[in-house]
Order: C-alpha cells, then sequence, then structure tokens
C-alpha cells in the first residue's frame, strides 16, 4: 500500500553527526544530575548495569521510531505514528500519552529544579515560592511570544555539558575501588524498578528521529548516528555514576535532593558543590523552558480538533501564541510540582512513555505489513525482521512489571477521563455535523429559533 497524498516532498538536509548530536543534546538534561541517587537505591552497586539495560531498551525504540518516522513523514510524531496504524481514537490516546510525558516530567524537574536552589540558599522553605516563581516566568516568557521561548532554551542549553565533564574529568581522580565492587547481584525485580527510575535519563532521544524525513540517505545515517549518540550517552552517564559511587559508596542512595553535587565536594570542596548544583539548576531551567514552549501546543492541537473545549485553542491577538492553553497547562504543572516529589513524578511519565513506546513498536509492523510510505521515498526499514519490534515490546513489558497499583490507577484514570472527553466531543461534533447536512437539505438556511 502507497500513501499517494500530495504532501511536499522533504529536503533530506541533516547528516550522520548532526542527527547524532541533536539525539545527544535532546537526551541529556537535568535527570542525569539526580537519578544516580535513584538507581543506587534501587540496584545497590549494580546499578551500572541498569544503565546498559535502559541503552538497550532506548535503543530498540528509537530504531522502530526511525522506520515509523521515514514511513509517516507527518507532524505530530508518536501521535500520527500510532493514528495511522490503528486509527484516530488510538492515536488521540497516544496524544495523552505525549501530553502526560511532559507534563509530568515537567512537574518533576521543575520540583527537582525548586529543591535544588532551596539547598543551594540552605531554605528548605523557598521550594514552594521558587516552583511559582518559575513557571509564571516561563508561562509569561512563552505567552510573549514563541521567539523568547526558543531562544531562553538556547541560552539555558549552552552550559550543561561543563560541569558533568569537569565532574567525570576530575573525579576521576578521587574515586575508591572499594566503593565500586559488587559483592551480589541484586533481584531481576529490583533492576526492572532501577530501570524505570533511571530511563527518565533516557527519554528524548526519539524527539530527535520525529523529522526523519529530513535525514540524508536515513537507511545508512540513522543507525549510524543511533549508535554514535547511544554509545556516547551510555558512556557519559556510566563515567558520572561510577565517579559519583566511587566517591560516596553507599552514601550515594541517600543523598537524593543533589548527588553529584555532594559527591563533587568530596575533592573540590564548595566550589565543586556549587558548581555541580548550579550546573543542575542550569540544564534543569533549560528543560523547563523547551517544555513550556512545547507542551501547551498538545493542548491546544486537541481544542483545536474539538476533542477539549474551544477556549483552550485561542490564540492571542498580539502575541499569536496559545495564551489560554500555556496559563492552563502551567497551572496544573505547578500544583503537581508543589504537591509531588520528582521521583513520584518522573514514574508516571516513564509509565506514559514505556506505553508510548511499546504502541509505537507495535506499529512499527502494522506499517510495515500494510507497506506504508511517502510517495516517491524508500523507507529505512529496522534489520533483523520483526526481532527488534518484538523485542522492545518484551523488554518494555518486563519494566511495566515494576509499576505499583497506585502508579497505574494515576494513568488509568486519565486515559479514562480523556476517553469521556473523546466520546463525548466526538458525539457532538457528529450530531454538529447531521444537523448542517439537514440545514444544507432544506435550503441551506437554519429555522429562525436555531439561529
Amino acid at each position: 500500500m502507497t500513501d499517494t497524498t500530495s504532501s511536499p516532498t522533504f529536503l533530506r538536509a541533516v547528516g550522520v553527526l548532526g542527527l547524532g548530536a541533536a539525539i545527544f543534546n535532546c537526551t541529556v538534561g537535568g535527570g542525569i544530575f539526580r537519578l544516580p541517587s535513584g538507581a543506587a537505591a534501587a540496584a545497590g552497586s549494580a546499578a551500572p548495569f541498569v544503565y546498559l539495560i535502559c541503552a538497550a531498551v532506548i535503543g530498540c525504540v528509537v530504531l522502530c521510531f526511525a522506520e515509523v518516522g521515514s514511513r509517516v513523514p507527518r507532524t505530530g510524531g508518536p501521535y500520527a505514528y500510532v493514528e495511522a496504524a490503528y486509527g484516530r481514537y488510538s492515536g488521540f490516546l497516544a496524544g495523552v500519552l505525549l501530553w502526560m510525558i511532559g507534563t509530568t516530567a515537567v512537574a518533576g524537574v521543575g520540583s527537582a529544579f525548586a529543591e535544588g536552589l532551596a539547598a543551594l540558599a540552605g531554605l528548605p522553605a523557598i521550594r514552594t515560592p521558587v516552583i511559582v516563581g518559575t513557571f509564571v516566568l516561563l508561562a509569561t516568557v512563552n505567552i510573549r511570544g514563541v521567539e523568547q521561548g526558543a531562544r531562553l532554551v538556547m541560552i539555558a542549553s549552552i552550559a550543561k555539558l561543563l560541569p558533568l565533564l569537569v565532574f567525570v574529568g576530575v573525579g576521576v581522580f578521587f574515586v575508591e575501588r572499594s566503593n565500586l565492587v559488587i559483592e551480589s547481584a541484586p533481584p531481576a525485580s529490583d533492576l526492572a524498578r532501577a530501570a524505570t527510575i533511571l530511563i527518565f535519563a533516557f527519554m528524548g532521544v526519539e524527539t530527535a528521529l520525529v523529522p526523519s524525513g529530513e535525514v540524508k540517505d536515513p537507511v545508512r545515517a540513522v543507525p549510524r548516528a543511533l549508535a554514535l549518540a547511544m554509545i556516547g550517552v551510555t558512556v557519559l552517564y556510566l563515567c558520572i555514576h561510577l565517579v559519583a559511587a566511587g566517591l560516596l559508596g553507599p552514601r550515594l542512595a541517600t543523598a537524593t535532593i543533589a548527588p553529584l553535587a555532594v559527591a563533587a565536594q568530596r575533592f573540590l570542596g564548595t566550589p565543586g558543590y556549587l558548581l555541580l548544583i548550579i550546573g543542575a539548576s542550569i540544564s534543569m531551567f533549560g528543560y523547563l523552558s523547551g517544555m513550556t514552549l512545547a507542551a501547551p501546543r498538545a493542548l491546544w492541537k486537541f481544542a483545536d480538533e474539538g476533542l477539549l473545549p474551544k477556549s483552550l485553542g485561542a490564540i492571542h491577538v498580539r502575541f499569536r501564541t496559545p495564551h489560554v492553553a500555556i496559563v492552563v497547562q502551567s497551572l496544573l504543572v505547578t500544583t503537581l510540582a508543589v504537591f509531588n516529589s520528582f521521583e513520584q513524578l518522573a514514574i508516571i511519565a516513564n509509565l506514559s512513555a514505556l506505553l508510548l513506546y511499546g504502541a509505537v513498536a507495535v506499529a512499527t509492523l502494522v506499517l510495515r505489513r500494510r507497506d506504508v510510505r511517502h510517495e516517491g521515498t524508500t523507507p529505512f526499514r529496522v534489520p533483523g525482521g520483526a526481532l527488534v519490534p518484538m523485542l522492545t515490546v518484551g523488554l518494555i513489558a518486563w519494566l511495566l512489571t515494576s509499576i505499583t497499583q497506585t502508579e497505574w490507577a494515576a494513568l488509568v484514570t486519565t486515559l479514562l477521563v480523556a476517553s469521556i472527553f473523546y466520546a463525548v466531543r466526538s458525539r457532538l461534533a457528529a450530531h454538529g455535523a447531521s444537523r448542517q447536512r439537514t440545514i444544507d437539505d432544506k435550503g441551506g438556511h437554519a429555522p429562525a429559533r436555531e439561529r
């Protein structure tokens, strides 16, 4: 089956290094400054193996994204892929999962950002004011124009790697090898839970592959860029964790607010502590800036398609931004950040992401079987037949065994509420279309009492 739509052909201008750099930049964010503590708490000294598990899962996921992205080169990313494979309702649920990832991840990082600044100032009580002030500032900036929001993202992203490179490059000379000895292998359930927590640090890698139709020679470039970026990210993360564990030993599991800053203090003193906590704050702020720019557009899109109240689809007359959606989204993430911890929100974000990744993996097989492709292009095909998509589903199913009933309940409740909205709005739209056809059949005019 060939998609015969007449949409224009994408300009294929992105090469291996450019795509690899984009994947790397989308992946390395604020999570790695915080998550080594959670991985150590869940898996102990065996935590480095968890990084390899996460790299394997995300590696399989992005290969699936690469194939479906080349077959369905439309805006919407996973939303468009799942819709093309299963239909509009499934695409809507994929959009809800995307929105949940952004919402809970932003709230979680906002919580961690405020806790880091509170620790830096030595004033735990400022956590809530910092959360509120941060999201008010970001909402205001993004309401006033997309250019200002994008500029803020670029400024905040420039320096995020420097403190991590200093931490690894200098800290490695102060590592105590006895702290890295693995005394016993943890149960598989503990490894699954640790991976479910840590995979937050690997999320975002698929974002750079959404415009797969703009990659030069994707059959060769995509696998090479993926290999380059994933090896780089995994090596960096492993080095960070090994240095932190080598410096702190068992203390890494208890340093929940700023584990890398506490570790840096061991060999650089107060300047090292400040460097890492400021670096973490910059990285997290950059992430919050980018997501405040992007996430409200999901609400706006749902409203524009008639699936949410029309008011959420409003565009500011002067600034041409979805100001109502930005305000609603910012209020929601502020509330979640104030009343929940980073770890609680990260798990919900990861659960949403894993379900979405699984849906895209199956969609890979469906779209391949139908031979869906953009006219005039040869789609990228994951090598190994059905092996990679099925392996992806299997790994995700294993990770999901560590999710608690409370976490499942939060996700299922959100999807049920969203489904009710979808059913109501779809019925109203169908009723409106039926009325319009009746009016047209009667001569194009509504009765006086209906006007």
